[in-house]
């Protein structure tokens, strides 16, 4: 399974970005897709999961702000990201578990300041 990441960028603190995954036309569509970040010098931390019952959770941090949502007919999984703020900044990937193996975006960077 291949994951492409676009969509980041350098954003003002308040400001709002959408980032999208495009996934190959092959990958089930009852999978569970999320979007992690990594922050200079910080681990990995999940920010949003779309369960294969398409329930929705994010972290504490991004709830209210944050909001993830998938397109199968497009083969791709957005993360809308309103009144961004510093802490945002990071490495955004993508991620899907396909039959219990894990599979990586390399990553689109967004910069808030």
């Amino acid at each position: 399974v291949q994951l492409v990441e676009s969509g980041g960028g350098s954003v003002q603190a308040g400001g709002s970005l959408r980032l999208s995954c495009a996934f190959d036309a092959y990958t089930p569509a009852n999978v569970r897709m999320a979007w992690f970040r990594q922050a200079p010098g910080k681990e990995r931390e999940a920010v949003a999961f779309i369960g294969v019952d398409g329930a929705l959770r994010y972290a504490g941090s991004v709830q209210g702000r944050f909001t993830i949502s998938k397109d199968n007919a497009k083969n791709t999984l957005y993360l809308q990201m309103n009144s961004l703020k510093l802490m945002d900044t990071g490495m955004y990937y993508c991620w899907v578990r396909v039959k219990g193996v894990e599979y990586w975006g390399q990553g689109t960077q967004v910069t808030v300041s």
